[in-house]
C-alpha cells in the first residue's frame, strides 16, 4: 500500500479477522481505511461500525442509512443461534433510530478526491452490476481461516436485501465460489421438479482485484431453519440426485467416471504430499472391495447439512452449493449429513463420524434403493471422497483440517482391513 493511505490505524495491517476481511473487501491500494477521519485529499465513501470493538471485532455494520443498518443486523435472524439472535435484535432496534453507530468505533472508507468509487470499491461496483442504486454492505468478521469466504450482505438504503456477495480470495475459496456459481447456473434451468429444494439464483459473477465474486439472490425473508433433529428428507435427496429424471440404471463402481476421478485425485495428492500415497492405496482398496457393486449415480448438493437448509411457505430451501457436482453414488448427501452432524454438531472424532454414516445408511438407505452391499460401498466411497476434498482445500491454500487429517485416512484403512 502507498504511504499516503497506510497508517497505524489501517486495519488491513492487522493479522486477525478484521485484517483479513478488510484486505479482501477493500483490496485496492488507493482506498483508505481509517478509524476516525479520512486522510487529506480523500472523500468519504462509506462508514462502518466495528461491532463490538476493535479488540474483539465480529461485524462491520454499515452506517449512514438507519434502515439498512437495522436490516444488516435483523435479516434472517431466525436462522441464528438464540444468543446471537437476541443481541442482533437489540442492536437492530437501536439502529432503526440511528443510535447503534455512536456506541462502536467507526471505520471510515475513503477514496482519492476526483476518483470513481465504482472502480475502487466492491459494493459500488456491484450496485452498478445489479442496477440496484446505492448499496450498503454488512460483513461478518471471523477469525482468519483460508477456507472461509468474506461475505457482503447487500441492502438498499431502505433496508431491502439485494443479495449476498461471496468473495473467493485465495486458491481454495476462488474454486469454491466459481463452483457454486456454475452449480446455480445449472439449477436455474430446472423448473417444476417435484420435491427439489428451492435454490437461490445467481445474480452475477465477476472478477475483482484478483478475486472471484459471486452474488447470490437473498433467501426468502421468512425462511426458518431446519431443526437439527429432523429426519432426512429422502424425497428431496432423490430430487437433487435425479433432477426430475427417472432413476438411472445401476452401474458397477469399477469403470465409473467417479472412480476414475477418485484415482486421479489420489494421484495428484501423492505428487503433492507424502500422505497422498495412502490415498492411492485407499482408492485401489475401494476398487477391489466394491468394484463389482452396482450403484446408481447422480448429482449431489455436496454440503447437505442442517445449517444449509431452511423452510419457507411449506417448501425446503437449500443454499451453499459450492461442493455440488454430478456423477456420484446415490446416497452421498445422506452420508454427508450424518458425517457432519457427528463431526461438527456433536464434536465427535472422524471414526465416530464414519460410524454415524453407517448407521444413517442402515436406517434410511432402503428408501434410496440401497441394499447392504450398496450401503457399504457408498459409505466407503464417501469417506475417500471426503479425504480428497480435505486434500484439495489444503493444496489450494486452506491448510489441513486437523479433524480429518490424518485421522480419516486411518479410519479408511481400518475399514478396508476388516
Amino acid at each position: 500500500m502507498t504511504a499516503t493511505v497506510t497508517t497505524i490505524r489501517d486495519p488491513r495491517s492487522r493479522g486477525d479477522g478484521l485484517g483479513w476481511v478488510t484486505r479482501a473487501v477493500f483490496g485496492d491500494e488507493r482506498v483508505a481505511l481509517t478509524v476516525g477521519a479520512a486522510p487529506a485529499g480523500h472523500r468519504v465513501a462509506a462508514r462502518y461500525a466495528v461491532v463490538p470493538s476493535l479488540s474483539r471485532p465480529r461485524f462491520l455494520l454499515p452506517l449512514g442509512a438507519p434502515r439498512a443498518t437495522a436490516a444488516a443486523l435483523l435479516a434472517y435472524n431466525a436462522l441464528r443461534p438464540p444468543r446471537v439472535r437476541a443481541v442482533r435484535a437489540a442492536l437492530g432496534g437501536l439502529s432503526r433510530v440511528g443510535a447503534a453507530g455512536p456506541a462502536f468505533p467507526t471505520l471510515t472508507v475513503s477514496v482519492p478526491a476526483g476518483s470513481d468509487a465504482g472502480e475502487l470499491l466492491l459494493a459500488e461496483r456491484l450496485a452498478v452490476d445489479l442496477a440496484a442504486g446505492p448499496l450498503h454492505a454488512g460483513c461478518g468478521v471471523r477469525p482468519l481461516d483460508p477456507n472461509h469466504k468474506p461475505t457482503l450482505a447487500l441492502f438498499t438504503g431502505d433496508g431491502r436485501p439485494q443479495g449476498y456477495a461471496k468473495i473467493g480470495w485465495n486458491g481454495a475459496t476462488r474454486a469454491l465460489v466459481s463452483a457454486e456459481a456454475a452449480a446455480l447456473r445449472e439449477l436455474a434451468e430446472l423448473t417444476g421438479v417435484p420435491d427439489h429444494p428451492v435454490t437461490p439464483r445467481l445474480l452475477t459473477e465477476i472478477e475483482w482485484a484478483g478475486q472471484v465474486v459471486a452474488v447470490v439472490e437473498p433467501l426468502p425473508p421468512r425462511v426458518r431453519g431446519v431443526p437439527v433433529n429432523d429426519p432426512p428428507r429422502i424425497a428431496a435427496l432423490l430430487a437433487v440426485a435425479r433432477r426430475g429424471r427417472p432413476a438411472s440404471p445401476s452401474r458397477p463402481l469399477a469403470g465409473s467416471s467417479f472412480l476414475d476421478r477418485l484415482a486421479a485425485g489420489a494421484a495428484r495428492a501423492a505428487r503433492a504430499d507424502s500422505s497422498g500415497r495412502r490415498a492411492v492405496a485407499a482408492v485401489a482398496a475401494l476398487a477391489r472391495r466394491h468394484g463389482g457393486t452396482a450403484l446408481e449415480f447422480g448429482h449431489w448438493h455436496g454440503d447437505w447439512v442442517p445449517w444449509n437448509l431452511g423452510r419457507h411457505a411449506g417448501e425446503l430451501v437449500a443454499w451453499d452449493w459450492e461442493h455440488s457436482g454430478p456423477d456420484v453414488p446415490l446416497g452421498f448427501d445422506l452420508a454427508h449429513d450424518a458425517f457432519q452432524r457427528a463431526l461438527v454438531l456433536r464434536g465427535e472424532p472422524a471414526a465416530a463420524a464414519a460410524g454415524a454414516v453407517d448407521t444413517r445408511l442402515a436406517r434410511y438407505g432402503d428408501q434410496l434403493g440401497l441394499g447392504a452391499a450398496q450401503r457399504r460401498a457408498v459409505a466407503d466411497a464417501y469417506l475417500v471422497e471426503m479425504w480428497l476434498r480435505t486434500f484439495r482445500l489444503a493444496d489450494a491454500g486452506a491448510g489441513w483440517n486437523t479433524a480429518l487429517h490424518p485421522a480419516l485416512l486411518d479410519v479408511i484403512e481400518k475399514r478396508h482391513s476388516v
